[in-house]
């Protein structure tokens, strides 16, 4: 079966989220999702205003009453393992997304030295060594040394960015001294100068006992979840050393055949190409370059070059550790890396990615179901988005579930105007998919004298009419303006 998984979130969903899907769970499964990828399901610093990135305590899952509340946005544990069980009954794997670079809502202060960096420059010291108080110490009352007695405190952080002198409040990024250094992990991008800390509490990945707590809470985890794999957060900030280390203790010591896919937002495929290499494609990465591509497609509509859409991406370089997004929460409008595909693209750029060959395609909540959300925008004003459902993705999802076999010919020869054919296998018939970014095109094609006389309609409806092919298996398909036709065998 061709694998495909739904990021089953968007950063303004209201919550109440695991009884949702347990709602939907079969109704996804008809659909040919294999996976699901869920938000992270911890108790956050802000309760359940937090999304699951401002993390507080891993082993809190909608358990304990810290923060203000038991549940999570999300719901409470025990919905989260049914949500879990609800998808493996239906032959679906779970994603976790985890978010191990950071710490927020720490419990008490200490006093600590450190010294504070250029933010556009982490190397360069704007404020040479001070002491200074912090909330760098997480004990977790609410849950009183259930499931782990590790105390986080200073030792366990790199970075913060508040402290406090006297009655002075300071706000940056504050380097933390401690036996570890003082200087910033070297094993992360080079971004900024050191991409080592983004938020909050950074987490000390030098620290031995630090990594000794993340392994065993991560055994913890997956032997109380039974989750299939992990989406990881914010890779360009964590120590490559140490995840190679943690990884290797995840296939080895608890689940072999374990997935795992991670978050290295990077436009540049060189960049995660170069990432990949140094994790000894330990890990699949999200496919930042092609997102981007699509984005800009849809903004340039018939000046884009269809003929490149593939060009300086992951999928193109590495099928096999690239997972195909169109949109995910972070590229959603009113966000940090807003970048939305404007939906006359969506049909198009999803046609790429579930009918492609090598795609491991991930779809975005949104695009299946629409959203609507409101949110401040730059200006400070209430603003209203509407994310429309793609209507015909259902369609193309079963076009995945039924067509998308076999090797793939390309005819990436125009620049308006693409095409190719997956060639079926033993059990599939051969199809054709065609996309236009401008007025109606079409594509004379080869599909072989084995298709000689074949009739194909297109299983999307766009197109009414019947192509017949000639003796030699050639025929001409057509496509709409602005639109993607998938042709199969009547």
């Amino acid at each position: 079966m061709n694998g495909t998984i739904l990021q089953f979130f968007h950063w303004y969903h209201p919550g109440k989220l695991w009884n949702e899907f347990i709602d939907r769970a079969e109704y996804l499964k008809s659909l040919g999702f294999t996976a699901v990828w869920f938000p992270p399901a911890i108790k956050c610093a802000l309760g359940t205003e937090g999304r699951g990135y401002d993390v507080y305590d891993l082993y809190d899952l909608g358990e304990f009453d810290q923060k203000g509340t038991v549940s999570t946005r999300y719901g409470t544990k025990e919905e989260y393992l049914k949500a879990i069980e609800k998808a493996h009954e239906f032959g679906m794997k779970v994603y976790a997304d985890i978010v191990l670079n950071h710490r927020m809502g720490a419990d008490e202060k200490q006093t600590i030295t450190v010294h504070q960096v250029n933010d556009e420059n982490r190397n360069e010291i704007v404020k040479e060594a001070f002491e200074a108080e912090a909330m760098t110490k997480f004990t977790f009352p609410g849950r009183n040394g259930k499931y782990s007695d590790f105390v986080w405190d200073s030792r366990c952080f790199s970075g913060i960015d508040k402290v406090k002198t006297g009655d002075e409040e300071l706000e940056g990024i504050f380097k933390i001294y401690n036996e570890y250094g003082t200087d910033w992990n070297d094993s992360v991008s080079h971004q900024f100068g050191n991409y080592d800390y983004l938020m909050g509490a950074d987490v000390e990945f030098r620290n031995p006992y630090v990594v000794e707590e993340l392994k065993r809470w991560i055994k913890w985890y997956i032997e109380t979840t039974k989750v299939d794999g992990l989406r990881m957060d914010a890779l360009k900030h964590i120590s490559t050393e140490f995840l190679k280390e943690w990884i290797d203790y995840i296939k080895s010591d608890i689940d072999e055949n374990f997935f795992m896919v991670g978050e290295f937002w990077k436009d540049n495929v060189e960049k995660i190409k170069d990432f990949s290499e140094k994790m000894d494609h330990r890990i699949c990465s999200f496919d930042v370059p092609l997102h981007y591509n699509f984005f800009q497609a849809s903004q340039e509509k018939q000046s884009y070059n269809l003929s490149e859409i593939l060009k300086g991406t992951f999928l193109d370089c590495n099928p096999e550790c690239s997972v195909s997004f169109v949109g995910n929460h972070d590229t959603q409008q009113l966000q940090a890396l807003e970048s939305t595909v404007e939906n006359w693209f969506r049909p198009i750029a999803y046609a790429i990615i579930l009918l492609s060959e090598n795609a491991y395609p991930c779809v975005f909540y949104p695009d299946l179901f629409g959203v609507e959300y409101v949110d401040k925008n730059e200006q400070g004003e209430d603003e209203k988005i509407v994310m429309p459902k793609v209507e015909i993705l259902p369609r193309l999802m079963q076009a995945r579930l039924e067509l998308a076999y076999g090797e793939q010919i390309n005819y990436f020869d125009h620049p308006n105007c693409i095409a190719w054919i997956r060639k079926g296998d033993d059990n599939h018939e051969a199809c054709v998919v065609i996309i236009s970014n401008s007025k109606e095109g079409y594509k004379e094609m080869d599909l072989g004298k084995e298709n000689a006389f074949a009739k194909f309609t297109d299983f999307l409806g766009f197109r009414k009419e019947i192509v017949e092919l000639d003796y030699n298996g050639k025929g001409t398909f057509w496509v709409n303006p602005e639109s993607v036709s998938v042709w199969q065998k009547k």
